[in-house]
């Protein structure tokens, strides 16, 4: 079922922060384009143009085409490196596919972004306000699952929703509970707070709640390199303590890698908003 309530305030607050221009991002060019223009056209109600869109501009496709348009126009430049230059586009996509189709499971503005086509001796983490499209904080280090890669620090190359994998599941996440988190690193105990992770990727994540796959933090992980985890996104202890309260009970999460296998079958990237 459409919801196109929730597409107009999407396209409102997108077309609002592309307006906003200098005062979201300082460098960033405030002239109107088609994707803007196409925007402000159904939010005013307004037919677009053919020079605007070639599709229905009313129709969920074209709608969650111009939210993710928005999103990539107002924070692209604010992202110093990607893997892929598809990463952040897959992950906005995500994002409004999925709450176009689930708007009450998503209570929260906020979407946790992890590039795993990094190396884990790189800042491979963001979140972002999708309401106000701003970067929260990032780019920070994020730890990847032991059972991803074979060496301590590197890219991780083989992903797992199976439980006992140790591995990081690719795909869309929505937070759950925060909770008092307890991990072991190095033979010592150690406490954190954790956010528990819902995988709603179909048969790349679902199994991550079973699993224990949680946002954590972890003393592994320092301001310039991550250690490995059980398959969790853990950042620096200090990070989680000021980010994973505001993140918890329905923000979203993307962690991607160049993997083709996830990346042409994943409900959420590959998602039309047709059905």
């Amino acid at each position: 079922m459409r919801h196109p309530k929730f597409l107009q305030n999407v396209l409102i607050g997108s077309a609002a922060a592309l307006f906003a221009g200098t005062s979201v991002l300082p460098n960033h060019p405030t002239q109107s384009g088609p994707v803007l223009e196409a925007a402000t056209a159904f939010v005013a109600g307004t037919p677009a143009t053919a020079a605007t869109t070639s599709t229905d501009a009313n129709s969920p496709t074209a709608e969650v085409a111009l939210a993710t348009k928005s999103a990539l126009d107002a924070l692209a430049s604010s992202v110093t490196k990607l893997s892929q230059p598809q990463a952040l586009e897959d992950a906005f996509h995500s994002y409004y596919a999925y709450k176009t189709e689930n708007p009450s499971d998503v209570k929260k503005p906020y979407l946790y972004f992890v590039d795993y086509g990094l190396p884990s001796t790189e800042a491979r983490g963001y979140v972002f306000d999708m309401s106000s499209l701003t970067v929260i904080e990032g780019p920070f280090t994020v730890a990847h699952g032991r059972g991803s890669s074979t060496s301590q620090y590197g890219v991780p190359t083989k992903f797992s929703n199976a439980s006992g994998s140790d591995a990081t599941s690719l795909g869309l996440y929505v937070t759950k509970a925060l909770y008092a988190f307890h991990g072991h690193t190095g033979g010592q105990s150690y406490s954190s707070v954790g956010v528990k992770l819902d995988g709603v990727s179909t048969g790349f994540n679902d199994k991550a709640l079973g699993r224990g796959v949680v946002a954590h933090g972890a003393p592994y992980v320092t301001p310039t390199k991550a250690g490995r985890s059980e398959g969790c996104p853990a950042m620096e202890p200090a990070r989680a303590r000021r980010l994973l309260p505001k993140l918890a009970d329905g923000s979203l999460v993307f962690l991607y890698a160049p993997n083709q296998q996830w990346l042409a079958s994943d409900p959420w990237i590959s998602a039309d908003s047709n059905g």
